[in-house]
C-alpha cells in the first residue's frame, strides 16, 4: 500500500514513551497509516540497566490493552504497601509517619515495579510484530509547513509526514530546534540507582525515607539474585557528594547504603553498578508547535520523590494517541496545529500540578531544620488518619483520578 504524507507519523525517540506511543498509533490506525520510529539506540546492543519503574495500575492497563503486559507481567512485582518516615541518617529508630496500603481496587495494586530493559525489550517485539517502522538511527532536522514536515534523518534520507513527535529527552534537539523555551532549574542533587539483594522477602512493601540530602526510595523488585530477594533503590543526594562516593570501593559503599537501607530485610549487596543521574525540574513553554509534538520528557521534567515521571510520561502517550486517532478517524489532518492543541489542553495542567507537587515536597523534606520537620511529620501524621484522603491519593498515584484517556482505563482506541 502506498502511504502518503498525510498517513506517515515520525516519533523521534526509542524510549519507553516513544515505543508506546507507536505501537498505540499502529494498533489503531492500521495499514492506512505508516508509523516510523526513529533512535540511534535501535542499532546498539543491550546494555546492562540499573533502572526500574514503579509503573501505575493507569499505565498497566495501557500496556495490557497494547499487549505489551503478558511478557513482563511475571518478572514483575506488585506493591503491597508504601510506608514513609522522616528521620536523620544516623538516627537509630525511623518513625512511620504515614502508611499506604497498595490496593487502588480490591485486588488491584496501584503500582508494578518492572525493570525498565525487560519493557522496553517488550514494546520493542510488539512493535515490530504490528508494523511500526523502526529506524536505528536519529532525526537529524526538520522543516514544517502549513501542509506537511520534512524530516532528515541522519543517514541522509528524508520523508514527509503529517506530524513529527519528539520523544528524545529533557535535553531535546529537536524542542530547541522549533524554538519552544523550556524552564527549569537544577535542585542541586543526584539520584543514585542500583539493585540491592537482600536475604529476607520484602513482601512488596516500597519505603521512602526522608533524609536530610533527599529521600531514599527501596522499591521492592522479582526475587532473584544470589540472596534470593531484591529490591531497586533511588538514592538522593546532594551532587557535591556523588563523585567521592562513587569513588568508594564496593565494601565502603555497601556500608553507605547499608546506613540508609537499614537492617530489616538483612544481609545485603550490591546486584548491580551503581549511576548516578543528574535531577532538575523543567517544562517546556508548549508541548506542540506546527507539525510537532512532544512528548515525556521532551515535554516535562520532574523529580522523582513520588515516582511519577514515567507514568507522566505514559499519560502523554494516552493523550496523543487518543487525539490523533480520533482526528484521523474523522477525517481530520493528525498534524495540524488545531488538533494539536487539543493535546496540549489535555495535559499541560496535569504535568504543571505533578511538577509544583514534587518540587514543593522536595524542598519541604530534602533538610534539617527542626520547625520544618516539625511541620511536615504533623502533616503525614494528619493524612495518615484520613482515609478518603488517602484513597484520593492512591487514585491520583494510579493515574486513575479525574477522567483518563482511554488507554489509561483499559479500551483501545
Amino acid at each position: 500500500m502506498t502511504i502518503d504524507q498525510g498517513s506517515r507519523i515520525v516519533i523521534a525517540g526509542g524510549g519507553i514513551a516513544g515505543l508506546s506511543l507507536a505501537l498505540a498509533l499502529k494498533q489503531a490506525l492500521g495499514e492506512g497509516f505508516a508509523v516510523v520510529l526513529a533512535d540511534p539506540a535501535l542499532a546498539a546492543p543491550p546494555r546492562a540497566d540499573n533502572r526500574a519503574y514503579a509503573v501505575a495500575a493507569g499505565a498497566r492497563a495501557m500496556l495490557e490493552t497494547l499487549g505489551v503486559w503478558e511478557a513482563v507481567a511475571a518478572a514483575s512485582q506488585p506493591m503491597t504497601e508504601m510506608i514513609v518516615s522522616d528521620s536523620r541518617t544516623k538516627d537509630v529508630v525511623r518513625p512511620v509517619f504515614l502508611t499506604f496500603d497498595g490496593e487502588v481496587e480490591p485486588g488491584q495494586p496501584f503500582a508494578h515495579m518492572v525493570e525498565n530493559a525487560a519493557l522496553v525489550a517488550a514494546l520493542k517485539s510488539v512493535c515490530e510484530r504490528v508494523g511500526v517502522e523502526l529506524r536505528p538511527m536519529g532525526v537529524r532536522r526538520f522543516t514544517a509547513d502549513d501542509d506537511s514536515v520534512e524530516i532528515v534523518f541522519a543517514d541522509g534520507g528524508r520523508v514527509d509526514a503529517a506530524l513529527l513527535v519528539a520523544a528524545d529527552g529533557a535535553r531535546s534537539k529537536l524542542r530547541e530546534q522549533a524554538g519552544i523555551g523550556w524552564v527549569g532549574w537544577s535542585y542541586g542533587q543526584s539520584g543514585i540507582v542500583a539493585t540491592i539483594g537482600h536475604e529476607r522477602p520484602h513482601h512488596g512493601r516500597a519505603v521512602e525515607h526522608f533524609l536530610p540530602s533527599g529521600p531514599f526510595a527501596m522499591l521492592p523488585l522479582a526475587d532473584g539474585g544470589r540472596l534470593g530477594h531484591r529490591s531497586s533503590i533511588v538514592w538522593t543526594e546532594r551532587t557535591a557528594n556523588v563523585p567521592a562516593l562513587l569513588a568508594l570501593d564496593s565494601a565502603d559503599l555497601l556500608e553507605e547504603i547499608e546506613t540508609r537501607f537499614g537492617l530489616e530485610l538483612g544481609e545485603i549487596a550490591l546486584e548491580s553498578a551503581v549511576s548516578a543521574h543528574p535531577l532538575g525540574f523543567g517544562v517546556a513553554r508548549r508541548f506542540v508547535d506546527r507539525r510537532l509534538a512532544l512528548l515525556g520528557d521532551a515535554a516535562h521534567l520532574i523529580h522523582p520523590i513520588a515516582g511519577q515521571g514515567l507514568n507522566l510520561g505514559l499519560k502523554d502517550v494516552a493523550a496523543l494517541a487518543e487525539t490523533i486517532v480520533d482526528a484521523a478517524r474523522l477525517g481530520l489532518d493528525p498534524g495540524s496545529l488545531d488538533v494539536l492543541e487539543g493535546y496540549e489542553k489535555a495535559r499541560r495542567f496535569d504535568t504543571l500540578a505533578m511538577g509544583a507537587m514534587t518540587d514543593g515536597l522536595n524542598r519541604l523534606f530534602s533538610n534539617d531544620a527542626t520547625p520544618l520537620r516539625l511541620v511536615r511529620d504533623l502533616g503525614l501524621g494528619l493524612v495518615d488518619r484520613l482515609p478518603g484522603l488517602k484513597r484520593f491519593f492512591i487514585r491520583e498515584a494510579a493515574g486513575l483520578a479525574g477522567a483518563p484517556p482511554r488507554l489509561l482505563r483499559g479500551e483501545a482506541l
